[in-house]
């Protein structure tokens, strides 16, 4: 099931993960840096099953959370309501972090229930370049019963404001870039933007609450997984079955769903590894602009060098924040 088991596999592997990262890393790297971040997290998880007062195993921690009534959605228009709170508290805060903001809106409703089955969890759909037609962040309402509310922040800052509608809205509004810029954008960058943006909950203080630091925790993991798994499967020669085992050792989630993770990195090999990849180069570039320019650091700032120019490769956007930092920031 791994290209490194086919004939030139490995070479084709190394490619594909420099043409998915952007950048020159070797699969043993990734790997081991996929172990160390989940066991952080998996650590995080601990502390928090503690905090709560939850009294078993790990994974039993997990099976409570995923059956009890309380994390359940009541209905589509709840769901759609919990979003929209979600988002006015964003709102309300998002001014301390960003001094650039998209002048398309954003939208919050259900998929249609034609396609609501097979979709994934939640998307992002851009509005016009012009700000005339908003942005739309879809979120599945199919089998309720199946779905928690634990996510509901972290699936918000990642496909809402200010993960996908900030990054894609300010590119495409940007008419002084040429289009490739406006419109193109490497999946490390984009998808990296999203789960960096997860992070800003923390500054927020919207993980404050327990449970939706559980909800973002599962989905940190879920991306740190997968570092571990794709080069497992396309570079170690793991198995489909030391895969699944390996994530349900490590997560909450169900055999179904691991199941459809897995099936999807055989199938698409180092696509994957992207996104813990890009969020972790933005959160390097942060930590080290902060630590550079000390007392000249600002967030605002930051996220405006990160964010004015488009989905560029990694390697650019570091050059381009090495030389912010050099001029002094501002």
């Amino acid at each position: 099931i791994g290209l490194s088991q086919m004939k030139g596999g490995d070479k084709l592997y190394a490619q594909l993960i420099e043409q998915t990262t952007t950048l020159p890393l070797e699969a043993d790297y990734i790997h081991n840096l996929g172990l160390s971040e989940v066991a952080r997290i998996k650590g995080s998880l601990e502390a928090l099953q503690a905090e709560v007062g939850f009294e078993g195993t790990l994974n039993e921690f997990f099976d409570y959370v995923r059956t009890d009534e309380q994390f359940k959605p009541e209905s589509r228009e709840w769901l759609t309501q919990d979003f929209y709170r979600i988002g006015e508290i964003v709102d309300g805060k998002i001014g301390d972090y960003f001094s650039l903001l998209p002048k398309s809106e954003l939208k919050i409703e259900p998929y249609d229930v034609s396609i609501e089955r097979y979709s994934a969890g939640g998307s992002y759909q851009s509005g016009a370049p012009d700000g005339s037609r908003p942005g739309t962040f879809y979120f599945n309402a199919y089998d309720l019963p199946s779905r928690l509310t634990t996510g509901n922040v972290t699936l918000y800052l990642h496909e809402g404001a200010p993960g996908h509608h900030f990054q894609i809205s300010l590119a495409q509004e940007n008419t002084d870039l040429p289009a490739f810029m406006r419109f193109g954008g490497t999946t490390a960058f984009v998808e990296g933007w999203a789960l960096y943006s997860e992070t800003l909950g923390y500054d927020m203080g919207l993980f404050d609450d327990p449970w939706a630091r559980y909800g973002t925790l599962q989905d940190e993991q879920l991306r740190a997984m997968r570092l571990v798994v794709d080069t497992g499967i396309h570079s170690k020669g793991w198995t489909r079955d030391q895969a699944i085992d390996f994530m349900l050792d490590n997560s909450g989630m169900t055999r179904t769903e691991v199941e459809n993770e897995v099936d999807r990195y055989i199938a698409i090999p180092s696509q994957a590894l992207a996104y813990k990849i890009g969020a972790l180069k933005i959160q390097e570039l942060r930590d080290r602009a902060k630590e550079q320019l000390g007392s000249r650091f600002d967030i605002k700032d930051f996220h405006a060098q990160v964010l004015n120019t488009g989905g560029l490769p990694l390697p650019v956007l570091e050059s381009k924040i090495d030389r912010w930092i050099a001029n002094g920031g501002g």
